[in-house]
Order: C-alpha cells, then structure tokens, then sequence
C-alpha cells in the first residue's frame, strides 16, 4: 500500500459513487459567449473526466436572478439554450466515465451597472455595501431575498433534471451568500442580521429550498471560506467555537458536503491544533468535506503579496497525502494543476512528468 492509494480510493454518499477522491475546483473561465456553455466548454469538461477526476464542479453558472451576474462570458443555469448546453456537459462527462455538479452562483454587490443580461441592474448585497463601509449598491428586501432563494432552488431542481449528480452552493470568496455571512458587508438589524450564527438564516434558506426542490438524497455540496476576494485576510470564525456556531446551522439545513475553501491546504487554521479548515470542518459537522488550495503547484500564487497576503512555497503533494491517509478530510479539489494538466489524476498515478501551471494558460480553453 502506498500514499496514494487513499486519494485513488472509492467514495460514496449515498447515490454519489465516485472512482477517488479528487475533484477539480470550480473556476471561472469566461468561454461561453451568450453566456451559453458550447461545444469548447462541453470538450474541456470532458478531457478533465477522461483524465481521471473522480469529481467535477463546474465554474460558476449564474442562478436565474437579475442581478446574479458580474462578468462577461460566464454560463448561465437558466434559459432553454444554456441549460441544452449544460446538458450536452453532463453527457460528456457520464460518457467519459465522470460525475459533476453545477457551482450555482449570486454575485451579489460584485455586479457593477452595465453587466448582463441587463446593464440596468445595480449589485444587490444584504447592506449595499460593496466592501465595508463603502455603501453604492442595492440594499435588499425582503422580497428581493425571497426571489434570490427561490432562484437557487430553481437551478438545483433544472441540475437534478438535467441529470448531474449533485449541486454545489458558492457560499464563499465574499459573493452574495458570504456578504451575508461577514460582519463587514452585512448591517443588518432584521432576522437577517446579528451575530455570526444569524447571519446564516439566508443560507439556511438558501439550502432548504434547494432540498426541498430536489430528491431527499440529492447531494448538497457547500462551498465557504474565511477569505474575501475583497480583503484575503477576512475572517468569520476566530476560534473553533465560532466556528461551530456558523457550520452546525448550515449542516442542519441539509449540507452533505462542506467545500472548504483556503489559499494553501497546509495551512492550520486554529493554534493549538494541526488540522486546516477542511480539517476542523469535519470534527465538527461529522460530514464529509473537501480540502483546496494550491493542490499540485509548485510556485505561490501571483498576486497574493499584492493583496496583502503573506507569501509561502507550496507543499508537497505527501503533506496532503499525510492528511488524507490521517482521515483529516475525505476530498481533494484541484485547480491550476488541472488547468495545467487535464489528465493530472493519471500523470499523478503513473508518476508521469506534471507540467507547471502559468497565467497564460489561461488565455485559452483546453
């Protein structure tokens, strides 16, 4: 038995049957004009699936609500052309012996006038913020939180009918569910606001709806960080106890995998403990849960010295596999790796050569 032999091992949840345990990240690409996934998109999910990934989630698909894109070129998860081509995706995968799941996406303040569909609408966030204290979007209603909820429950019932294998929540990065989530962006005094286990109640929400417009045991993957796109050193939870308070709630509302989002994977989040977020997770909830971060690089990313965090050489891939054999977590996602290499599942199984990652790569769609 090797190290790798944990990462090349069976999971299963329920109806989620998958060959290992590595999933390719969700990131965003901005290759479907029209915001409709073509044939090119179809291809690059294929190749990852044909390369081994146990698990694909997708970019980011902009749920069916006025305001829940901020970039050009991404796919949308409404409207009768892009979910045809969504569901020229999920055949390809299947064909190729995969599973994936849509990454369903608000962006909340993000948006800036002149996106689409309709350059009109402003960014809608729980305060109007666009970073704190900085207040110059729309400030939602109650009103406007129930349509966004029912958005997301629309676009997990069209994945579940589509025929994907499970949906994954952006509750991360300081998009719209994580504005509501971070004290900074989020001055609520409704039952919306308040300390960092109210702040939940959208999300909640958010999932409820999604279980309730899905089959009982279709899988629920939530994606959170501590980090912001807006400030890297953002933190909700301080202590494991906090923690606790901002998990347990999203766990009972019907998460059955948390997707820990970090910059570097062997980072600990807690002193006095050796585990990372995905780590604490886990102890916490008792459900699965999914490391991220720097997987399979070997250079640090290149603008985090820019944004004010602090620099450091990725680790090796027997770190990750040291927590992994040590039940820390039960899922691996990668990301630039698999920009770099399609098939970086294979290239890491046969010890075969693993080309770097570079920005350029990401000029095009391979």
């Amino acid at each position: 038995m090797t190290q790798l032999d944990a990462l090349f091992s069976p999971f299963t949840l329920g109806p989620l049957q998958l060959a290992n345990r590595i999933v390719m990240a969700p990131m965003t690409r901005q290759f479907s004009p029209g915001n409709i996934p073509n044939d090119l998109v179809v291809d690059y999910y294929k190749r990852r699936a044909e390369g081994g990934v146990g698990l694909i989630i997708t970019e980011g698909t902009c749920i069916g609500h006025k305001a829940a894109n901020g970039y050009e070129n991404v796919p949308y998860f409404y409207g009768e052309k892009a979910l045809a081509g969504w569901k020229k995706v999920v055949d390809a995968v299947h064909g190729a012996g995969g599973k994936i799941m849509p990454q369903l996406w608000h962006v909340g303040s993000v948006r800036k006038e002149g996106m689409e569909p309709d350059g009109a609408v402003p960014g809608f966030g729980p305060s109007g913020l666009v970073a704190p204290g900085k207040k110059k979007c729309h400030e939602m209603t109650k009103a406007d939180i129930a349509e966004v909820v029912t958005a997301y429950a629309d676009a997990a019932r069209e994945a579940m009918n589509l025929g994907f294998d499970g949906v994954e929540i952006h509750g991360a990065h300081g998009y719209l569910i994580d504005q509501f989530f971070w004290a900074g962006m989020n001055e609520r005094t409704d039952e919306y606001g308040g300390d960092l286990a109210a702040r939940t109640r959208f999300a909640v929400e958010v999932i409820q709806a999604v279980r309730a417009a899905t089959a009982p045991d279709f899988p629920i993957v939530f994606r959170f960080s501590q980090w912001k796109m807006q400030d890297y050193n953002a933190r909700l939870a301080n202590t494991p106890e906090e923690l606790e308070s901002f998990l347990m709630p999203l766990s009972d509302a019907g998460v059955d995998i948390f997707h820990c989002s970090t910059r570097r994977f062997w980072e600990v989040e807690f002193e006095g403990s050796t585990l990372n977020l995905a780590g604490w997770t886990r102890k916490i909830t008792g459900k699965p849960a999914i490391t991220v971060g720097s997987v399979g690089l070997n250079k640090p990313f290149v603008d985090e010295e820019k944004k004010g965090f602090s620099g450091g050489e990725p680790a090796s891939i027997d770190n990750l596999l040291t927590m992994l054999n040590n039940k820390e977590f039960d899922l691996v996602a990668v990301g630039r790796a698999l920009i770099a290499n399609p098939d970086w599942p294979l290239r890491l199984k046969q010890n075969k050569t693993i080309e770097a990652y570079d920005l350029e790569q990401l000029m095009k769609l391979v």
